[in-house]
């Protein structure tokens, strides 16, 4: 994922103003334009014409059109705001710019704010990069920013790594399912463990079913072309003292199986492979930053597909550690692929283990699509949690997993229900399903309903999100200390 060039300046003149056709001009909140503010009188005019006043800057950026040619977008900035508040504001203002899609455009930061143009120049990396498309005018990507204020370069390389992070995990998303098949996407995840230096093991359906992981080959077995795999990544920094497991859901399409979607729930189901594609994000993005944490990364890679052969209800499978698993719905393949993936990954005992999926439609109920749900073996890990969800503006929503839901789980034929069949919190059952997995390991289950957000969310302008790498890093980051 290539980002825009980053050109920082020290100082800037008035004079520049006629070289870059594309300018955001950010202001510290206030009830008055500074005196030394570039186009005031324009701006002072735009602002009387729409009967806006200044410190409304603060709530909606305004765009100002040059005679020359050209755009400016002005907003102010208040640092007491929550993040997700502040980012949303720094979107929508780039985006006025990036709507014209501009080769290059120009950031003025006032007030010396560096950590106001870090978070400016995140939203124009992340918007400006172009998603796969199939139009015959493809979208022009951003190809450079010119940043005015205080701070060089380097002082921007972990946002570019978080920028890229969030990028890989989109690109991924988007990629149409004729595209990115199981094996296509092993073939890609092998590409960039060469590039970035990981190791690389590949857990195939012939390897994983004489091992006995029953409940991903339940879900893999429906593909006739037997290219499901767990792969685990691992980025291993000297002197790490700390190691998580990172595990992501990664079907790459979801039919429902013989519980066959509609057609209205079945549309965007490529989109199922997002929590792998978030754990890639985040995994890169650590590596590009040289974070001190050894990270194993363990994707659950299959289809859900529709076939003689694909698992059914009250078959009964078990699971690779000994649980036999009575299947009630085909459609709740993620736990099952899942359990076998954190299964494996617990057996390595890491000191943490975070497992990223969009899981179930229940949290889609209980949050839209503007938070996403967590879940947590403790409340300290839960605390955790929320709080790096308000520093990075990706919220989340702890939920209970209090253990008399657990009942409904319970089976007259198996050790375990996959689910139930009146589908009541299953966003909650389907946690507590993948505890049983986890080996009582410290554990964090992320639902991702905010991993598409029609309209934009945070930072982010388009549709998907790549929600959770930024949540990611804060938690880690945090944790490590």
């Amino acid at each position: 994922m290539k980002l825009a060039q980053l050109h920082c300046h020290p100082a800037f003149a008035p004079a520049r103003l006629k070289v870059h056709s594309h300018t955001l001009l950010l202001l510290p909140a206030g009830k008055d334009l500074p005196a030394d503010l570039p186009a005031r009188a324009q701006w002072a005019a735009v602002l009387a014409r729409r009967e806006a006043k200044v410190e409304e800057l603060a709530k909606t950026p305004q765009a100002l059109d040059l005679a020359e040619g050209g755009r400016m977008a002005l907003a102010m900035i208040d640092p007491a705001k929550p993040r997700f508040e502040r980012l949303t504001l720094l979107r929508k203002a780039v985006m006025q710019l990036l709507e014209e899609t501009p080769r290059e455009i120009a950031l003025i930061v006032g007030g010396g704010d560096l950590d106001l143009a870090r978070d400016a120049v995140y939203c124009a990396w992340v918007n400006g990069i172009a998603l796969p498309v199939t139009k015959k005018k493809p979208v022009r990507p951003l190809a450079k920013i010119h940043y005015y204020g205080s701070g060089i370069e380097r002082d921007f390389a972990a946002v570019a790594a978080l920028a890229r992070g969030n990028g890989l995990s989109r690109e991924l998303t988007a990629l149409p399912p004729n595209v990115l098949t199981p094996g296509d996407y092993r073939r890609r995840i092998g590409a960039l463990a060469r590039s970035q230096g990981w190791k690389i093991d590949e857990y195939d359906f012939k390897r994983l079913k004489k091992m006995g992981a029953g409940a991903f080959c339940a879900v893999a077995q429906g593909s006739d072309h037997r290219d499901a795999a767990i792969v685990r990544l691992s980025y291993q920094p000297r002197g790490a003292k700390r190691r998580v497991a990172l595990v992501g859901k990664g079907i790459c399409f979801d039919t429902g199986g013989h519980n066959l979607k509609p057609a209205r729930y079945m549309q965007g189901m490529h989109e199922d492979m997002n929590g792998s594609a978030v754990v890639l994000g985040l995994l890169q993005a650590l590596s590009d930053m040289h974070a001190p944490i050894a990270v194993d990364a363990w994707l659950a890679i299959a289809h859900n597909h529709l076939s003689p052969g694909a698992y059914k209800q009250n078959d009964i499978v078990c699971a690779l550690d000994g649980t036999s698993i009575e299947i009630v719905h085909t459609d709740a393949e993620g736990r099952m692929v899942l359990a076998d993936t954190l299964t494996l990954a617990a057996r390595e005992k890491p000191d943490l283990i975070v497992d990223f999926a969009t899981l179930t439609g229940s949290m889609h109920a209980a949050l839209g699509s503007r938070y996403s749900g967590v879940f947590a073996s403790d409340e300290a890990l839960a605390r955790a949690a929320v709080a790096a969800g308000r520093a990075s503006g990706e919220r989340v929503c702890v939920f209970p997993m209090d253990e008399d839901y657990a009942p409904a789980l319970d089976s007259k034929v198996a050790d375990i229900k996959q689910c139930t069949m009146e589908g009541e919190a299953d966003h909650i059952l389907a946690a507590l399903f993948l505890k049983r997995f986890t080996a009582k390991r410290p554990w964090l289950h992320v639902d991702l309903s905010a991993s598409s957000n029609e309209g934009g969310l945070g930072a982010v302008a388009g549709s998907l999100s790549g929600f959770g790498v930024a949540w990611g890093l804060h938690l880690l980051g945090e944790w490590a200390g």
